[in-house]
This record gives structure tokens, C-alpha cells and sequence, in this order.
């Protein structure tokens, strides 16, 4: 099977705040790099859509919402000759303003993973401390109307590997339950925060009904895969047009993305070993 890139975008903003600057892309930018898809002949699919496509997703149904102007781009029967997925994490409001309308003119599928207890409206089911202005539970539907793909990211945007059994089932469910209800639909698909899970997480993540979820991992997506942690590429603020369009055609990934995959493979360990002193100490 071809190997495809499933592109992990956050913020699309002029001026984002520090916590979020260094994976936030300008519009401009965002712009840039979605005309270049579409020059290069690139079909953008949605990502349940990808592991239907994978074949290794038993069951699994993909979200086939086709946009305004779409060739096919939920298609499972086969696989486009560029295929492309993408993706955004956290629900920023700025997806509404400056991303949507962009995907929305080129007929392109994408798909947000959200954040539910850092939604602008959450209310009472308001949880962790968002990092920038968020989607509202309307903008969110909107979206969701014009044929972009909902998923979960937890629902306060915890660790999710350094939490115990019963906190971690409660993030998973939880954001399952509200995004299916407010939205009307179901939610098969989902985003590690931060990027991080272990088997047991991902053990969770299939016990709490999603059947398919994304890591980061910086590689493409190929059959190989364990459809519980397709791996995603960064796109940052530093991100050039000309190092996107590398990435996009799979020229290079290994080295653009060389010193994230190693400090990712070092810091599992580290994580492995902290989660493992908790439960030895009783803390978590």
C-alpha cells in the first residue's frame, strides 16, 4: 500500500501565545501548504477513512461526509493515488476562522480532534486549563455540518499513560459521550495528548469503544501500522514550504524529523519508568 502522510497541524494563527507558538502555523502559511496539496495532485481523506483503507481496523466505519467540490475523499473502497490526511489537535477557535475556510474552498476532508472540557462553552463540564481561545460545542457542529470528522482527545488533556485504570476509562468515556451527543454521531476515532500512550492505554482506547488513534511518532502511515497508533508528522511554525512539500511526498521524513524520534524513543522510557514508580509507591 502506499505510504501515506497524515499531516498533525494545532494552532492556525497570526499571534498565538507561547504555549502554543512553536506548533502553531500562520494562516498564510496553512493557505501556502494546502495550495500545494492541491497542485501536486494530493486527495485529502479523513483519518477513520485511512484505517479503513489500512484494512486493519475490523469493523471499523469511516466518516464518508463528502465536502462541496470533493473527489471522492471519503472513499474506502480504494485508495487515491495521493493520498493525504489532515489533522488538527485541541479544537482551537482559530480552526473555525482561518482553517475551515481554506479546506472549505479547496473541498478538502480533515479531521479535528477535540478537546471536550476545554470547548469555550463547556460549562459544567469545564476541565484542564485550555491554552488558547477554543471551538464552541456550535462552531464545533458547524464544522462537523461542512463534512470535517470529529474525534476525541481526552477530555481534559491529561498524561494519559500516567494515569490509574479508573481516571484513564473516565478521560476516554467521558469525551466519547459528550462529542456523540452533542454532535448527533458517532465517534470512532481518536488523538493521544501530547502523543503519548502505552499498551495499557491503548487497551483502554479499544475497551472504551474507539476504534482507531493517532500518535505522533513522526513517520508515514502504512499497513504496518498498529491502527491504535497511526503515526502523524508535525507541522510547526518553522516548517518551510519547501521542507512541507517534502514531507508531504515522503522525501526525507527520516531526517527532517531525526531529533524528534529520538528524544520521543528516550523520553518513553522515562515515562515507562515514572508511571512504574508511582504504582510501586502508591501515587497514581
Amino acid at each position: 500500500m502506499t505510504r501515506v502522510p497524515v499531516l498533525m497541524y494545532h494552532s492556525i494563527s497570526e499571534r498565538p501565545p507561547p504555549e502554543t507558538a512553536p506548533l502553531a502555523v500562520r494562516p498564510g502559511a496553512f493557505a501556502d501548504q494546502m495550495a500545494l496539496l492541491k497542485d501536486r495532485g494530493f486527495t485529502p481523506i479523513s483519518f477513520s477513512a485511512l484505517a479503513v483503507i489500512i484494512g486493519r481496523a475490523e469493523g471499523v466505519q469511516a466518516d464518508t461526509t463528502t465536502r462541496p467540490g470533493s473527489h471522492d475523499h471519503g472513499e474506502v473502497g480504494g485508495m487515491p493515488t495521493k493520498p493525504v490526511v489532515i489533522t488538527f489537535d485541541d479544537g482551537y477557535a482559530d480552526f473555525h476562522r482561518h482553517a475551515l475556510p481554506v479546506l472549505d474552498d479547496l473541498g478538502f476532508a480533515a479531521t479535528v480532534f477535540v478537546t471536550t472540557g476545554w470547548l469555550a462553552d463547556a460549562g459544567a463540564d469545564a476541565a484542564g486549563r485550555p491554552l488558547d481561545r477554543m471551538l464552541s460545542w456550535s462552531q464545533t457542529r458547524e464544522a462537523a455540518a461542512h463534512g470535517i470528522e470529529m474525534g476525541g482527545h481526552s477530555h481534559s488533556h491529561p498524561q494519559l499513560d500516567q494515569l490509574p485504570d479508573g481516571e484513564l476509562r473516565d478521560e476516554l468515556i467521558r469525551n466519547k459521550e459528550l462529542l456523540e451527543d452533542r454532535l448527533g454521531r458517532d465517534v470512532t476515532s481518536m488523538a493521544y495528548p501530547y502523543g503519548y500512550s502505552s499498551a495499557r492505554v491503548r487497551r483502554a482506547v479499544r475497551a472504551s469503544g474507539y476504534q482507531t488513534a493517532c500518535a505522533v511518532a513522526n513517520d508515514l502511515a502504512a499497513e504496518r501500522h498498529d491502527v491504535l497508533a497511526i503515526p502523524r508528522l508535525t507541522v510547526r511554525w518553522s516548517t518551510s514550504l519547501e521542507s512541507f512539500g517534502r514531507v508531504a511526498e515522503g522525501q526525507g521524513v527520516p531526517l527532517i524529523y531525526l531529533k524528534d524520534r529520538v528524544l520521543t524513543k528516550g523520553y518513553a522510557i522515562v515515562r515507562r519508568t515514572r508511571f512504574a514508580a508511582r504504582q510501586l509507591t502508591g501515587h497514581g
